[in-house]
């Protein structure tokens, strides 16, 4: 139990639910508890994007293997998916708080007796944002739900640039920041695609991007190098770094902002991101300044 207790708070949830639902269930069917869950929540544990099968989380999906591998569950893989079974019986409820525990007890009250299927088409109806993604869609919704959910998606006709920093949201928020714009190209300009934050190393990003509809591109040639990012403390410190960037590195790959601007005008809807919030403290900014100041600009610029 002491082990138990120096669990993060999420992940004594996600426990919690498989034992509320006594001890094992599909991997489906614990995103989909997980997240009517978390539609209880004042601050939600998780976050979810529209995906494959409706409402997911990438990070419950990897604190799933994590426990795996602590010991706290087993999964196992057959024809149906995965099943995801508790391996220890050490009372995780107890662990929340009696809020929670009474959420806990709600949510098996209103939805334990559903199938798989009435499960998530009880999410797809409730939340049809979350069914924008579905391969399964059309196999368990009649006409009018289908066309509720075709009412969530967001498509556009004019050209637009993006930029994004990924600094202190989850992969989840992200994704549907692009999402919600109808982003149909990220282009990630860091130098090394690499990051200590969960979902944004280069292979995880990439995957999560192509599991919504989007292509990922990662064009290191406009990057800066990490050693030229240190110390800066004050807006000045950025500004002078960027204006070197603009005189060297910009200057140097014209043909990297041809190619993106190509991008923008095959595919309409392109983001540049890299890791900051603020775009004045990142060189996305100055890499979109380039671009909007090539000849026959049709297109808008706008930091998510």
């Amino acid at each position: 139990m002491y082990l138990c207790r120096m669990l993060y708070h999420r992940r004594k949830i996600l426990l919690s639910i498989i034992e509320t639902f006594g001890g094992h269930l599909s991997a489906k069917q614990l995103q989909k508890y997980l997240f009517l869950f978390t539609r209880k929540q004042t601050e939600k544990s998780y976050d979810f994007i529209p995906y494959y099968y409706g409402c997911f989380s990438f990070q419950a999906n990897q604190d799933i293997i994590t426990l795996s591998k602590l010991g706290y569950l087993s999964i196992v893989e057959n024809q149906n998916g995965r099943l995801i079974q508790l391996q220890r019986n050490d009372n995780y409820i107890s662990l929340l708080d009696m809020f929670e525990q009474q959420m806990l007890k709600d949510l098996k009250s209103e939805f334990g007796k559903m199938n798989q299927n009435d499960l998530i088409k009880y999410t797809y109806i409730r939340y049809p944002f979350f069914a924008t993604k579905s391969i399964i869609a059309k196999s368990l919704l009649n006409e009018q739900e289908l066309a509720s959910i075709e009412k969530q998606k967001r498509t556009y006709s004019s050209p637009q640039l993006f930029t994004i920093g990924y600094e202190g949201i989850s992969l989840e928020t992200y994704i549907n920041k692009l999402i919600i714009n109808d982003v149909r190209i990220l282009c990630d300009v860091r130098k090394n695609a690499i990051s200590q934050k969960y979902g944004f190393s280069k292979s995880q990003l990439e995957k999560a991007c192509k599991g919504v509809g989007i292509h990922y591109i990662h064009i290191p040639q406009l990057g800066i190098n990490s050693d030229q990012r240190q110390d800066l403390n004050t807006q000045r410190d950025y500004d002078i770094l960027f204006d070197l960037y603009e005189k060297t590195t910009i200057k140097e790959n014209q043909q990297s902002l041809l190619y993106i601007r190509s991008l923008i005008d095959k595919e309409q809807r392109i983001a540049l991101t890299c890791f900051e919030a603020n775009p004045k403290q990142c060189h996305r900014s100055r890499v979109a300044k380039h671009l909007m100041l090539l000849p026959n600009i049709d297109y808008d610029l706008k930091h998510l």
